[in-house]
């Protein structure tokens, strides 16, 4: 079955899958997309496309039993596995029903019931479906893919219902995924069809390279980190960690999907319930109800969750279980609130690295688990190369870093380890002067460096910074721009802090110089014009 918002006219399909053959059973018109209810309901949550994710971490907070009748009218239960959704019907009923929350503002009871009575309209509708199709055709194995089959707690509850004896959700199951069916569809035609087996592991993406590789990303950082090289990072990672560190975890081939599974990971002892605010509030920059996942070894899986019998094997991330009664409080930082969690199972033969860091750490505290988040903030996909590791490192509170065979913790950088970085504007930042109100009865000219197409992505800066960004020509050295604009070491300070700001928010770059680069004279990375870019 596959869920989605929309796509080609549609918006889901239910079908039989026999080798390479699929027989359709059933299509879902866009105008019953399961994927636009969701959305269209949590635009009166503060929140939009891409967010749904969210809003299903926000349901266990609230109760459905309120909105429950409210939502009833929204979609209508057909026999034979049919559905109606009447989307029309969402944004005026809210409207007149509840406190509108607008990007921002604390959430209310009211928001947390909304976003529960969502989440049980939206598995209601997928029981039905299922449930008839099931009973029908006799089939006990289901396959699931679209975005809204990134829904894991939905998954989770179809797990246990029973309806099905085995549940595969596809690991990037939203648009990404079409980059695979289309491989393994050239593939058939080809003559070359692929094993037909159970994905096992989706460590498909660029690697971190040579050891030699590695340490001279790690060197060219020079002032700002300290690196040791060692033999046995897993011991000294789960010390850390042990210990109450936060580190950032990169081995390998970064991850295929939305899901860090341990190559490209944030990682952090699952016990104190305090690190989940921990986390969201210095490294994530998130909404605290937010939760995290435990990776568990997948010999110990059973110990601490409840899994069905007919499965131990949870290597994606894809379903919400519910942890063991006498073992969530000990699990305080990944235990969400209504007792469950997103398991991944971590195998020896699949991952091996990762399974050593969970091993050590199950030597010193007796609890074969760790917290398991994407190594990124809140304004940047999961980080893939090392460059990005760093600057993930040195623009969050992460207290460590271990990249391949290599620790590292942050220095404090002088004055001229900052002078000695490029800095550069990337693709997407576009620099603006714009008339904006300043005060209630005045407009004035002011500064503002843009991350997208929108005003709303705006961030104002100084005139001197303005200046600054607007000499570079790809990219310069901090210090010689530094020093031609602001020779006063007051001015220097206040710039330098300004940009520091900006790097965290990825709207500039800072980065050592590039090989051969070092060496080119001024005017050619600095535009001495005053000519506007725009």
């Amino acid at each position: 079955m596959t869920i989605d918002g929309g796509g080609d006219f549609a918006s889901g399909l239910l079908a039989i899958g026999s080798g390479t053959e699929v027989t359709p059973l059933a299509t879902f018109p866009e105008s019953d997309s399961l994927g636009l209810l969701y959305l269209e309901t949590i635009k009166y949550l503060g929140y939009g496309m891409f967010d749904e994710y969210k809003v299903m971490g926000l349901a266990p907070y609230g109760d459905p039993a309120p909105h429950r009748d409210l939502f009833e009218q929204f979609y209508e239960l057909l026999d034979n596995g049919g559905y109606r959704i009447y989307l029309d019907r969402i944004g005026p009923t809210l409207l007149r029903s509840i406190e509108v929350r607008r990007k921002g503002m604390p959430f209310t009871q009211q928001h947390k019931d909304l976003s529960a009575s969502l989440q049980e309209a939206l598995e209601r509708i997928v029981f039905h479906v299922l449930r008839h199709h099931s009973e029908i055709t006799g089939i006990k194995r289901l396959s699931l893919a679209g975005g809204v089959a990134h829904n894991c707690t939905l998954s989770g509850k179809l797990l246990r219902s029973g309806i099905f004896q085995d549940i595969f959700v596809q690991p990037a199951a939203h648009d990404a995924g079409c980059a695979l069916g289309a491989a393994l569809m050239m593939s058939n035609e080809l003559g070359q069809s692929a094993p037909r087996e159970r994905l096992q592991e989706v460590y498909w993406g660029p690697d971190l390279g040579s050891d030699r590789a590695v340490e001279q990303e790690l060197i060219a950082w020079g002032g700002h980190i300290e690196i040791e090289r060692c033999d046995d990072v897993a011991s000294r990672a789960a010390e850390w960690i042990a210990d109450g560190a936060v580190i950032g975890w990169m081995q390998g081939r970064s991850e295929f999907g939305p899901r860090a599974l341990g190559n490209r990971s944030i990682l952090a002892d699952p016990r104190p319930a305090t690190n989940k605010d921990r986390i969201n509030a210095i490294v994530k920059k998130r909404e605290g109800y937010r939760p995290f996942a435990p990776s568990v070894l997948e010999e110990d899986a059973n110990e601490f969750f409840e899994l069905p019998d007919s499965r131990q094997e949870f290597p994606f991330m894809n379903f919400v279980v519910p942890v063991r009664e006498s073992k969530r409080n000990l699990l305080g930082a990944v235990t969400h609130v209504d007792g469950t969690a997103r398991l991944q199972t971590v195998s020896r033969n699949i991952n091996q690295a990762y399974w050593e860091v969970i091993t050590a750490f199950r030597k010193r505290t007796g609890v074969p688990i760790l917290l398991n988040t994407s190594f990124n903030n809140n304004v940047e996909p999961i980080v893939d190369s090392v460059a990005d590791a760093v600057t993930t490192f040195l623009t969050t509170d992460l207290d460590g870093l271990v990249v391949g065979s290599y620790l590292i913790k942050k220095r404090t950088a002088s004055p001229e380890d900052w002078s000695r970085l490029a800095l550069s504007l990337p693709p997407y930042s576009s620099l603006h002067q714009v008339r904006a109100f300043t005060a209630l009865d005045r407009q004035e000219t002011v500064c503002e460096i843009r991350t997208g197409p929108s005003s709303r992505e705006a961030v104002r800066i100084s005139s001197e910074l303005f200046e600054l960004l607007m000499r570079i020509d790809g990219e310069a050295p901090l210090g010689d721009i530094l020093d031609l604009i602001a020779p006063n070491q007051n001015q220097r300070e206040a710039l330098l802090n300004e940009l520091r700001g900006l790097w965290e928010q990825r709207s500039v770059r800072l980065h050592p110089m590039r090989a051969g680069s070092a060496a080119e004279p001024l005017s050619s990375s600095i535009n001495l014009s005053s000519g506007a870019r725009l």
